[in-house]
């Protein structure tokens, strides 16, 4: 070994500490927000749950204009109206994430019709609820395919534009279900760590791209209609997040240019334990937490 690589070496770890006291130092501090004044946003599932929040909230926070994507028009059209008289410019487009070919027709509409998304926010999701034997093959395919492979074809629909620009902001709403799996939603479960994948994958890759930057939110179980039924054994200390809570955190992560926003705080400490912990004391953990049983209630979106 020459003595350039032992001096890497050696420094390696220093840099590492160094960075680390960095990074805890800063998330102390106060940080300078993001102007949204011109920044158009376009929300995938936009027309309820969190994502109908998300528009609402982006819109509070200034954006210029809020672009909504989804498969039901009755939820899309209420929710457009709705932003429209608040006064903020909005459009909707009827789209199905999962349809590659739709997906590309659609982002060709969007940049016609309203211009540039500079923003783009990856919400849409689907969970079918049932155990691996339970399951219907299609339905399967489809949570795999809205939940995850949708994700690629709407990114590579809008970052060409935002690189070409060196401004934009890619955002996917996760869940924590991605790195703590529970029975009764390995279709969500599955997808969603595909889809932690990607997004860690895409927020490496654009590190040396100006001005293009990337937010993975992580939520804890989310009260919408989505998971209509999911009961947890102690809901005093396990409540369920509000949608309006996770929006407005969410768009506060992007001001602020947040990789990983994980919510609760919390839902980092079961993370750590699980880095950890032996299989038998997490399977102790999810028999007392009644994370086995929290889906057998499960009746979702009607």
């Amino acid at each position: 070994m020459d003595v350039k690589s032992a001096c890497r070496m050696f420094l390696f770890p220093v840099q590492m500490l160094y960075h680390i006291i960095r990074a805890t130092l800063f998330s102390l501090l106060p940080s300078r927000r993001k102007d949204l004044t011109k920044e158009v946003v376009l929300i995938t599932g936009g027309g309820r749950g969190i994502g109908r929040h998300l528009a609402k909230e982006f819109v509070k926070q200034g954006a210029k204009k809020v672009i909504l994507w989804g498969r039901t028009e009755k939820c899309l059209k209420e929710t457009a109206e709705e932003i429209c008289l608040s006064g903020t410019e909005c459009h909707y487009f009827i789209c199905d994430v999962a349809n590659r070919e739709e997906v590309y027709k659609q982002a060709k509409v969007v940049r016609e019709k309203v211009g540039d998304v500079t923003i783009l926010v990856n919400n849409a999701a689907v969970v079918h609820g049932k155990s691996l034997m339970d399951s219907d093959d299609d339905a399967l395919l489809k949570s795999q395919h809205i939940n995850t492979m949708g994700q690629f074809w709407t990114t590579k629909a809008f970052l060409p534009r935002m690189l070409e620009l060196q401004h934009g902001h890619v955002v996917c709403i996760n869940s924590i279900l991605s790195q703590s799996p529970i029975p009764g939603a390995i279709d969500y479960c599955t997808s969603k760590a595909s889809s932690l994948a990607f997004m860690e994958s895409l927020t490496l890759g654009l590190l040396d791209c100006p001005g293009v930057g990337c937010t993975t939110v992580l939520p804890f179980h989310t009260n919408t209609e989505m998971f209509q039924g999911m009961r947890v054994r102690f809901p005093q200390l396990f409540p369920p997040l509000k949608p309006e809570v996770v929006a407005q955190k969410t768009v506060d992560a992007v001001r602020s240019d947040k990789a990983f926003l994980y919510l609760p705080w919390t839902m980092h400490a079961l993370v750590i334990l699980k880095s950890f912990m032996p299989q038998i004391a997490l399977e102790e953990i999810h028999k007392f937490s009644g994370s086995y049983t929290c889906m057998n209630t499960f009746k979702g979106r009607t």
